[in-house]
Parts: C-alpha cells; sequence; structure tokens
C-alpha cells in the first residue's frame, strides 16, 4: 500500500518540524529579521564555496521583498524575471529595481515545422486561465480531469476528507473554498451529489509552469 501522508511526516520527523516552525513564528520582529539574514548568508557562503551562481527570482510583492532585503544586507544577488509575464505596474517595478528582464525560452513547433515561442495568450489558450492563485486554479484542473487516481485527492478537494492517504482527516486546507466550489466545481456533481457550477473556459495552474 502506498505510504500516507502520516507515515511520511512521521518519516520526515514532521511533527517536530513543524513544533520548531511554531516556535519562531511566535517571535518578535527582529529576532525573524536576524534569522533570515543567517539563513541567507549561509546560503550564499554554501553556493560561493562551491563555485556557484545564485539569484533571486522576481516577480511579485514577496520576491520584490527578498530581493531588497539581500541587497540591505549586503549579498548583491540579481534579480531575474520573466517580467512581461506580469501586470504593466509590475514591469515598470522591475525596471526601476534592475530587475535583468527575460522571455520565456519554451518553444513549439507548428504543423509547418516552424519553431514559434509560446506567450501568455497561446498557453492560455492552450491550457486555461491561472485564475485566483496557482493552487486553487491546480485543484479546479484536477476536478476538469477525473482519473482513477486522483479520486482520493478529488473527493478531498470536495469535502476535506482525506482518506486512508491522508490518515483519515479532515483538512479545510485541502478542501476548496466554498465560494470557489460553486463557481468551479461543478465537474463532481455527480460523482459527489452536489450541484456546483463549471466556468465556460478552461482553468490550469500550468501558466508560470510554461513561461517561467
Amino acid at each position: 500500500m502506498k505510504e500516507s501522508v502520516l507515515e511520511r511526516m512521521e518519516r520526515n520527523d514532521s511533527k517536530r518540524k513543524i513544533a520548531d516552525f511554531k516556535v519562531k513564528e511566535q517571535q518578535p520582529y527582529e529576532f525573524k529579521v536576524k534569522y533570515a539574514e543567517i539563513r541567507a548568508r549561509e546560503f550564499a557562503s554554501e553556493c560561493e564555496g562551491r563555485g556557484l551562481n545564485y539569484h533571486v527570482s522576481v516577480g511579485g510583492l514577496d520576491s520584490i521583498t527578498l530581493f531588497l532585503f539581500l541587497k540591505s544586507i549586503g549579498i548583491n544577488a540579481p534579480g531575474i524575471s520573466v517580467s512581461y509575464l506580469e501586470d504593466s505596474s509590475i514591469q515598470k517595478i522591475h525596471k526601476q529595481l534592475g530587475i535583468e528582464r527575460l522571455k520565456s525560452s519554451v518553444r513549439y513547433t507548428d504543423d509547418e515545422g516552424r519553431i514559434h515561442r509560446w506567450n501568455k495568450l497561446s498557453i492560455i489558450q492552450e491550457y486555461g486561465f491561472p485564475v485566483l492563485s496557482k493552487e486553487i486554479a491546480g485543484k479546479i484542473e484536477t476536478l476538469a480531469n477525473p482519473t482513477e487516481k486522483n479520486k482520493t485527492y478529488r473527493h478531498a478537494i470536495i469535502t476535506g476528507e482525506t482518506g486512508a492517504y491522508g490518515g483519515y482527516r479532515k483538512s479545510s486546507r485541502m478542501r476548496l473554498a466554498q465560494k470557489w466550489l460553486d463557481k468551479f466545481a461543478g465537474y463532481a456533481n455527480e460523482e459527489e451529489g452536489v450541484n456546483y457550477q463549471i466556468a465556460p473556459f478552461k482553468v490550469s495552474d500550468k501558466c508560470c509552469y510554461y513561461l517561467k
């Protein structure tokens, strides 16, 4: 039988790691800043010791904050971004910060043998819109593509019930929020005995995967 979530957590000593994280989470802001600085310097030192380069993959607010934090402590990690995928306001900030702006390197060959570069429009047309967040879009895509292998996961997305694989727990994190179930989870109506809607367009979390 496939290893369950609880068995994997025990093997990885996850309970202790979660407890350690919760302790750190309760620490004051000054502690967290110093701790982040120590970890950042350790990472940079390890890379340099191995003769490796390092950079910051910059997109939105979180990664911009990391980029500026590293600069503030003297770690000059280059900022790299497939910037043209972002909103124009974000692109402007990237330019002001001196972020190195790349184009997607993913290409495809058409029926006549011509090579083209994937762009945002072509990816969305092929796979679907990355609605709301990558996590939510991924769950909606899973519901839209049912298989025997993802049956337990699909049930957890609808109900939060994880089954044997998840230790028979009820997980609110696994379950899609009710407002998104109402709008997107109609693929599961027959199997789960529910009455949800289906969006009139495809949904997917693959946009960033293929373009970044």
